[in-house]
């Protein structure tokens, strides 16, 4: 089922070790092509273009594009208790997880009287967005929502996909997530649309339910999505802010002889069974280890509930076993790989996970599956994926935060500054911004006097 690549006795650059390794094919260029007439769109036509793209893409014209109140009190009543209450503690949880995270403002004295205060200062507005597709996503919306609300935003929005099967509202959990979090305003919109409505806003459709202006624009979007959804929150960056481009789901695991294959080949089907493009790739330095792994997956594939798209997904070009020479050279693989997931199943895994420099999460020995990650453990799961993990991180409270420098000086502390500042705006030939102290000391004078007055000083 998988393939294998036996990196063992090559030495290669990072460069091309990174070039070798299993990856999904994506034409993120191909993408950006296909959703800029869809963004121009929604920022020219508002709710009708959304109805009619959803006509298209998910096969049903939503009656409400924001979903009434009286829908999500219902998804949220209609929660089985088992559900209700596995939902809640994914939320104290992740709760839990990201009041960590939460900065701590500073201040620094720089001279006698001359301070800079370190503030962090939460946008105010947040477009959400949580995909469709093969599966229903409620923690997607516990993540997101729950690394906003720690984060102090005040106004927060979600999107999620009508759904044919559910009158044109996103599925019914989805919505009942959002009643438990305290989000009301909740959009049927999905895919690279959400993202445009999010960051240009929308007016309503003239002849329905819709307000005057259906949704106001947002100052950051985060969320997971398909490749089209990756390509419209790149189109967006830098009108409104983004946490990453997060495509589809992936896993690496870097297992030593020691390792469970029963726990290993688990997890690597856990991650498949999200999608036929889904990466899953074991990666270690014991070809009989590798043997038994692999055995341990057809085994288990033959009984999970979606083994056709598991299969398809673990014998793609992006799944495989990846040989090496030892457990130095599987570290170095991770790091070029870079994986969304990293699971560490070593005997000195603590040990192990430090040297990691590249991973979106990283998941620490045998009883720390990625599934903890996905639902309990605290730690958020929308992470960077396709390598990017090399210089983004995953998504949290800092995502919805500003750092902004508050800077307050004496009059005495600023006039200390005022000789080597002036020798510093001379030199760039910027006098004026000596002239902004001059002023303010009395060493202001016209035709050049102020120079030699400070040099007098």
């Amino acid at each position: 089922m998988f393939q294998r690549l036996d990196l063992r006795g090559s030495n290669l650059t990072r460069a091309e070790l990174t070039d070798r390794l299993p990856r999904a094919q994506v034409d993120i260029d191909a993408a950006l092509e296909s959703v800029r007439p869809i963004i121009d769109r929604v920022r020219a036509e508002g709710a009708s273009a959304l109805r009619s793209l959803a006509e298209t893409f998910d096969g049903v014209r939503p009656e409400h594009l924001r979903v009434p109140q009286e829908e999500l009190d219902r998804a949220e009543a209609d929660l089985s208790d088992e559900l209700r209450e596995a939902l809640l503690l994914s939320i104290e949880h992740n709760r839990a997880g990201h009041k960590a995270q939460l900065p701590v403002e500073t201040q620094t004295e720089i001279v006698p009287g001359g301070v800079v205060r370190q503030r962090w200062i939460p946008v105010q507005r947040v477009g959400l967005y949580v995909p469709g597709g093969l599966a229903v996503y409620p923690s997607s919306v516990i993540h997101n929502a729950v690394a906003a609300q720690c984060a102090g935003v005040e106004d927060v929005a979600l999107a999620s996909p009508p759904q044919k099967e559910f009158g044109g509202l996103p599925h019914p959990t989805i919505l009942a997530a959002c009643k438990l979090l305290g989000i009301s305003e909740v959009y049927a919109v999905g895919g690279a649309q959400a993202i445009a409505m999010f960051a240009y806003g929308a007016e309503g459709e003239p002849g329905t339910s819709d307000p005057y202006v259906l949704c106001e624009p947002v100052d950051v979007v985060t969320g997971p999505g398909n490749i089209y959804v990756a390509a419209a929150k790149r189109a967006v960056h830098g009108v409104v802010g983004i946490d990453a481009e997060a495509g589809t789901t992936e896993i690496a695991i870097i297992a030593d002889q020691q390792a469970n294959p029963d726990y290993v080949a688990a997890d690597l089907l856990s991650q498949a069974e999200h999608d036929p493009a889904a990466a899953s790739v074991l990666i270690t330095h014991s070809e009989e280890f590798a043997d038994t792994c692999e055995a341990a997956i057809v085994a288990q594939a033959k009984m999970t509930k979606h083994s056709e798209r598991v299969r398809t997904a673990l014998s793609g070009p992006q799944s495989g076993i990846v040989l090496v020479d030892n457990l130095d050279a599987a570290i170095d693989v991770a790091n070029a790989y870079a994986a969304e997931h990293l699971e560490i199943h070593t005997e000195n895994a603590a040990y192990d996970a430090k040297r990691i420099r590249n991973a979106g999460a990283i998941f620490v020995g045998p009883y720390t599956p990625v599934p903890l990650g996905d639902y309990m453990a605290g730690s958020n799961h929308v992470l960077p994926t396709g390598g990017t993990a090399r210089f983004a991180a995953g998504l949290n409270v800092m995502a919805y935060i500003k750092s902004v420098q508050e800077i307050e000086y004496t009059s005495e502390a600023m006039a200390g500054m005022e000789g080597p500042l002036t020798a510093l705006a001379n030199d760039e030939d910027l006098p004026a911004h000596g002239d902004a102290l001059a002023i303010r000391t009395g060493n202001y004078r016209h035709g050049g006097q102020r120079e030699k007055n400070v040099e007098e000083q």
